[in-house]
Order: structure tokens, then C-alpha cells, then sequence
């Protein structure tokens, strides 16, 4: 099928919530290369929205995945038990420290059980409240609870009325932190790096003094790492870099490299506030996701961050060589690791830069108001990183 006969299905069947998509079709992939329809080949950095951290072809996840298909059982349901799902909860929980985990179908399932366990902790304790801390310009997911926990006004417009009552805050604001931290709320959700507003990591002591402010008040603290777990930013998670550890953390994204897949985690008190029959999922958790899950997480040792680390610290040193080149079209480089944004100025457009790379044969993202948003597959190479910066150099001379 052609893109001209592809866009005119989606034009004619699909819900109008992506708009006119990007002009390409992808059919395949081999490590961090796309192919288009075309035979066309595009280095990506993008990785589908920061997912598919291995990129593609992984040889091992393809027989991991087949042997899972093969086995005839895909989906059973959580009346029983299986097996992947049993390791990968064990794997997960002794990487990172938390002590248990339930499983959705994505980043937005994730977080709708972190919102909830937290909830049901406050109820469990005989609080009588449905408030909930959360910052400005964050982003939580699409369900209607998400979307309340998100702190952006163009999300809840049309929504209105949000559920529950969400205070929002600024980021790094430390006075409105002490003011909004206190006993009467449920929880407090952050993302350490804010990504869909333009790759803004937190500062230090904000985060620390989030931490010790919900201790205070016996209020969990929920980090969402759907974008930046999963040794996006060099460490397992994100939150690691900052040197504190919540109460509820959530995963989806890189951990199932393109299989979906979501995960709640929690640890200390909260996880006992969940009884039987306060949050299911027909879906989540199944044979298939969890095997996928399991062979990711087990691809990501201290080999696979090192070189994380390794190629984030490259390539935030070519953007700022580019920043430092054109500061009338760079003003601000930020992320960790394969984390990164660069902020465009009035002069130049986010989305025209994305167009121009799409058709030199480079895949990348858009965050935030004129954000050029990276983040590869983690098998990305300096060399291919590179030819993103030379192809950039170009465009802005």
C-alpha cells in the first residue's frame, strides 16, 4: 500500500486526534534504522516516543517474543498465574528496590493505579480527601484522572470537570512546595525531567525537599517515570540521579520496547492498601508484555547504561557546540542521558527543523512550546549521532 493510499484510509477512518502525520511509512529496522515503504533508510531519534530502546531487529527479543507465540498462550488472565509475569514483577522489584508491582497496558495505566493506590492509602488511614499535589507543565496520560493530574490548562479545557482536586505548583518553586505538601493530601505525582513540555529535569533540592516534605505528612510520593525509566537517563530511573526514592513509581514505555506494556511499583506502607478487587486489568500483565518486559530489563545492566551514559554525554556536547555556533537559533540545551531537548528560538521553528531531518533521512521529536526532543534507541552509535549534528550545522548556517 502506498503513503498516498494509507493517508487517505486514516483520513477517512480515523479519529481525527493525530492530525495530518508525519510524510513516511515505515516497514522496517535493523538496529537504530528505519525503513520506509520506499526502501528509504532513517537513522532514529526518536525510537517511538522514547520506546524502542533496543531499536529494531534485536534478534533475542524477536525469539523471546516468538517462543511466547509459539507457546500458544498469549493471554490467559489474572485468575491464574504465569510465569512471566511472576519474573518479570521479581526482576523489576529487585532492580529497583520497590517491593511490589502490578501491571497495565501503558505509561497513562500506570499512573491511573499510582493516583489510585495512593487514594485508597488515604482512605485506608480514614482520610476523608481527594486532593493531590502536582506540578505545572507536567504530563500524566490521557484517562480523565491523568489528565486532572496533568498540569497543563489545554488538556482539561474540554474536559472539565477534572476528577478529583489537583493542586498545581511551579516547578522548583520550594515555598509553594511547603505550602502544598500537608497531611490533607492523598499524593504527590512528579516527573523528575518533565518530557512533553521540553525536556526540563527538576532541580536537586526541589526534589529532595518534595521527598522530605511527603515523609513529613505521611503523603506517598509518586514519581512517573514512563519517559525517563528504564535507563533512559543513564540509571535505571531517573529518579536515581537525585538520590531519592518514592513511594509509588511508574514504567511503561522503554519497558517493553514496543510491546505495550505499563507498570505501578510501590514500596513501604502504600503497597498494602490495595486489597483484592480495588484494581484489575483484563489485559495487563500478560504472557506476551511480561516476556517482552523480562528480556528488556534483563538487556539492561550496567553495560547498557554505561554506554547510555557514554552516548548522552556525546551528544549533549555536540548540541551545545551547535548552540554555542548558532545562539541565535539554539538558547538552552537539557536532558540526561538519551533524554535530551534543544530549544529553538523565535527564529527558528521546532516543527519545520523535524520536517527538514525527516527528509534528510533522520527521525526525531518535537517537546514543549519549540523543542527539538532526542531521545534514540539506546543502541544509538556516536557515529550516527554525528551525522545528526552535521546535518544540523547545515540547516542552520
Amino acid at each position: 500500500m502506498t503513503y498516498d493510499e494509507l493517508k487517505k484510509l486514516d483520513s477517512e477512518y480515523y479519529m481525527k486526534t493525530f492530525g495530518t502525520r508525519l510524510p513516511a511509512v515505515f516497514t522496517g529496522g535493523s538496529g537504530a534504522v528505519l525503513t520506509d515503504a520506499e526502501g528509504k533508510e532513517y537513522i532514529d531519534f526518536l525510537a517511538g516516543i522514547a520506546v524502542n530502546c533496543l531499536g529494531y531487529s534485536d534478534e533475542g527479543f524477536q525469539a523471546v517474543l516468538k517462543g511466547q507465540v509459539d507457546s500458544g498462550v498469549i493471554h490467559t488472565c489474572n485468575y491464574f498465574y504465569n510465569e512471566p509475569q511472576a519474573r518479570l514483577a521479581q526482576l523489576l522489584c529487585e532492580k529497583t528496590g520497590m517491593d511490589r508491582v502490578f501491571f497495565g497496558n501503558s505509561g497513562a495505566e500506570a499512573n491511573e493505579c499510582a493516583l489510585k493506590l495512593a487514594k485508597k492509602y488515604a482512605y485506608s488511614k480514614g482520610k476523608d480527601s481527594d486532593r493531590f499535589v502536582a506540578l505545572k507543565k507536567s504530563f500524566h496520560g490521557r484517562t480523565l484522572f491523568t489528565l486532572s493530574a496533568t498540569g497543563q490548562e489545554k488538556f482539561h479545557e474540554p474536559f472539565r470537570p477534572t476528577a478529583y482536586d489537583f493542586t498545581y505548583i511551579d516547578a522548583n518553586d520550594m515555598e509553594a512546595a511547603k505550602s502544598a505538601v500537608t497531611a490533607d493530601k492523598c499524593g504527590v505525582i512528579v516527573e523528575v525531567i518533565q518530557g512533553e513540555s521540553g525536556v526540563l529535569p527538576l532541580r536537586e533540592e526541589f526534589v529532595s525537599l518534595i521527598r522530605a516534605l511527603c515523609t513529613e505528612a505521611d503523603v506517598p510520593l509518586i514519581i512517573d517515570e514512563v519517559q525517563t525509566g528504564m535507563g533512559r537517563t543513564g540509571r535505571l530511573l531517573a529518579q536515581e540521579h537525585y538520590g531519592v526514592k518514592a513511594d509509588i513509581t511508574t514504567l511503561a514505555k522503554a519497558l517493553g520496547n514496543g510491546v505495550p506494556i505499563g507498570a505501578c511499583l510501590a514500596s513501604g506502607p502504600v503497597v498494602d492498601a490495595f486489597g483484592p478487587g480495588d484494581h484489575g486489568s483484563t489485559f495487563g500483565g500478560n504472557p506476551l508484555a511480561c516476556a517482552a518486559g523480562l528480556y528488556v530489563t534483563e538487556r539492561i545492566d550496567d553495560r547498557m547504561l554505561s554506554h547510555i551514559e557514554n552516548m548522552g554525554a556525546y551528544f549533549r556536547e555536540q548540541l551545545e557546540f551547535l548552540m554555542a555556533k548558532y545562539p541565535e537559533f539554539i538558547v538552552g540545551v537539557r536532558g540526561k542521558g538519551l533524554l535530551l531537548g534543544a530549544e529553538l528560538s523565535g527564529k527558528a521553528d521546532a516543527h519545520a527543523v523535524q520536517d527538514e531531518l525527516l527528509k534528510k533521512g533522520f527521525v526525531i521529536g518535537t517537546a514543549g512550546g519549540n523543542t527539538l526532543r532526542f531521545a534514540p534507541p539506546y543502541i544509538i552509535m556516536q557515529k550516527q549521532i554525528g551525522l545528526l549534528i552535521e546535518t544540523l550545522d547545515r540547516l542552520f548556517q
